[in-house]
């Protein structure tokens, strides 16, 4: 029963995209590890921008600096 957790910004993502993500990581471990689509799970966390930190500074800090 596999789990899978995907972190990304709040900035944006469509729930078309969502889904995208979602059938491409069960399909991933159904091709890589015969894992059934069935009992296979995925979670998609959206994490505020000022919560996520890289290189000491906050995403959004970057972001408004260009990077």
């Amino acid at each position: 029963m596999p789990y899978v957790n995907i972190r990304i910004t709040n900035e944006g993502v469509t729930p078309e995209k969502k889904a995208e993500l979602i059938k491409g990581a069960t399909l991933l471990l159904q091709n890589v590890l015969g894992k059934n689509p069935k009992t296979t799970f995925v979670v998609i966390d959206e994490v505020e921008t000022d919560n996520w930190g890289v290189g000491g500074e906050t995403v959004t800090v970057l972001r408004k600096r260009g990077q």
